[in-house]
């Protein structure tokens, strides 16, 4: 078990963070989107606009969590002898 935690697996790693981050960082980006769109516009806005935005937040919260979890398994993977 403890060959799971080696550099060997770090990229196994910091796939995995990616995927368990994606969604609830994907939602709430999506939900911050709508709600200043609703703002901006002053009502409710269509499903088909809500639509574009969350295809709109799927792709932003992709990077993000990639870029998070490169630096965050790069850095502990690091510290290690």
């Amino acid at each position: 078990m403890a060959e799971f935690f080696s550099e060997k697996y770090q990229y196994l790693w910091m796939v995995l963070l990616a995927a368990m981050l994606f969604l609830p960082v994907r939602q709430m980006i999506w939900v911050l989107m709508v709600r200043r769109a609703q703002k901006k516009q002053g009502q409710d806005i269509d499903t088909t606009e809500q639509e574009r935005l969350k295809s709109r937040a799927a792709v932003t919260a992709a990077l993000l969590c990639f870029v998070f979890s490169a630096f965050y398994v790069l850095n502990l993977f690091q510290g290690r002898p």
